[in-house]
């Protein structure tokens, strides 16, 4: 049931339209003037219908004072000139006097409608910034300042960025943030994983085919977030330089092409300068997308930010999973600090997600955190896996991968390990298992 503010010094026309409004349950509260209607505290309110004419102040005051609650206005001077002047000054719409039951149930509706929409837009916004707070990116190291410093200057513009960093950084994040700062944050941010995309689909998945719409349609007025654009072949990477130069792709099997406005953003963790100079990266698109470069830095090398990251992590898992009064202890914090974080951010939220599941107490101590100073993942080989041995949690992915690879597809891999595409890819990176070379099978 919606709450609805009329305001109209007239009686008959204030009841008529009253009666109209519970009859189609919504409540409804009176007044005959501004002042009255101040009175009642405005923002109480889904919809304010208000005539224009008033005694004293005129309906269009209302606007201003009624914040975001929407303000419809009645006009019996039902001129163009009256009603544009109502909607410059912010009014949702108008309705000319004597009012059409229909018509006035229908303008209520949509006005109620898009106040929903809009309610429920920020509510998202707000959990995304809680989920993701990218205009306070958590570090107070000089680097996270001048990358923070960047996304402020570069985030406003339309030019392409490309996002460098080992996998755990924070790449998407910084993505997020890019668009969040742009004049494009109220449309798409659409995200594809390229490490994940079979080389077989990644022009459908991207561009379309026939009648469906690919990815870059998706993200059409918006931010196309290409993680790991390294990962794409050749034909890819033709078709991407076509759409920053001409802004137009063509559906696969199509020959009409189509116009899209789509801010570019990428990524990668490898080395794309060397993949240029190999042949597995073209010259022109790299330069093409590195028109702006942000590198971000590996965990190791911002430990002055590791605190209080891990505090902020530690607050947001807590609230997650509706634990209180949990904090590091001197020796979990050392623990951290002692710590090289191969896996960067991820694997750090990832180990506190763990501690705060596993800790009985409200102090987190380096038992809970399961941290090995003194390990870091090696390159392993078959052989020196002994089957004997208890495994951790990486030594079983490990020996798993290993010794699957050669009778199943990474599809396969992951589907059996209940990861996705890019976490199995990204843990062959951090832990250096080599994926082996294709026979033509397709993955």
């Amino acid at each position: 049931m919606s709450h609805i503010l009329i305001v109209e010094d007239e009686p008959v026309i204030r009841g008529a339209l009253r009666k109209l409004l519970e009859r189609n349950d919504h409540s409804v509260m009176e007044a005959g003037s501004v002042e009255q209607a101040r009175e009642q505290g405005l923002n109480q309110f889904d919809l304010i219908i208000s005539d224009l004419r008033l005694p004293g102040e005129p309906g269009t005051t209302l606007i201003d004072s009624a914040g975001a609650t929407p303000v419809l206005i009645m006009t019996s001077y039902a001129s163009l000139r009256s009603a544009v002047d109502a909607m410059r000054q912010g009014a949702v719409d108008y309705i000319p006097k004597p009012f059409d039951h229909d018509e006035m149930l229908l303008a209520v509706e949509r006005v109620l409608k898009e106040g929903r929409l809009n309610r429920g837009n920020r509510a998202l916004r707000r959990d995304i910034e809680r989920t993701y707070p990218v205009h306070n990116m958590v570090g107070d190291s000089q680097v996270m300042e001048d990358i923070r410093h960047r996304i402020r200057r570069v985030g406003p513009t339309h030019t392409p960025v490309l996002i460098m960093g080992e996998a755990g950084t924070g790449k998407e994040l910084t993505a997020r943030a890019l668009h969040e700062h742009s004049d494009r944050a109220s449309g798409p941010l659409v995200t594809v994983h390229c490490a994940a995309l079979p080389k077989a689909l990644q022009i459908s998945e991207l561009f379309g085919d026939g009648d469906e719409p690919g990815r870059i349609e998706e993200a059409d007025g918006g931010t196309l977030f290409l993680d790991e654009v390294g990962e794409l072949d050749g034909d890819t990477q033709g078709r991407l330089l076509t759409l920053l130069t001409s802004h137009e792709i063509h559906r696969q099997g199509s020959l009409t092409p189509r116009r899209v406005d789509v801010r570019l953003i990428a990524s990668s963790q490898l080395d794309l300068p060397s993949r240029v100079s190999q042949g597995y990266f073209r010259d022109d698109l790299y330069y093409r997308l590195n028109v702006m470069e942000l590198q971000l830095p590996a965990l190791r090398q911002r430990q002055d930010d590791l605190e209080p990251l891990a505090n902020a992590l530690l607050s947001r898992c807590s609230e997650k999973l509706q634990r209180q009064d949990l904090y590091f202890t001197d020796a979990a914090l050392q623990a951290m600090h002692d710590y090289s974080w191969p896996g960067n951010v991820r694997e750090l939220e990832n180990v506190i997600e763990r501690a705060v599941i596993l800790t009985e107490e409200d102090g987190i101590g380096p038992a809970q955190l399961g941290l090995n100073a003194n390990r870091t993942p090696q390159r392993v080989s078959r052989a020196s896996l002994d089957p004997s041995e208890d495994l951790s949690l990486e030594d079983y992915f490990t020996r798993f991968v290993m010794e699957n690879q050669d009778s199943m597809t990474e599809t396969e891999l992951a589907q059996k390990l209940g990861i996705s595409r890019k976490s199995l890819w990204e843990r062959r990176q951090r832990l250096g298992i080599p994926r082996k070379k294709s026979s033509g099978r397709r993955n």
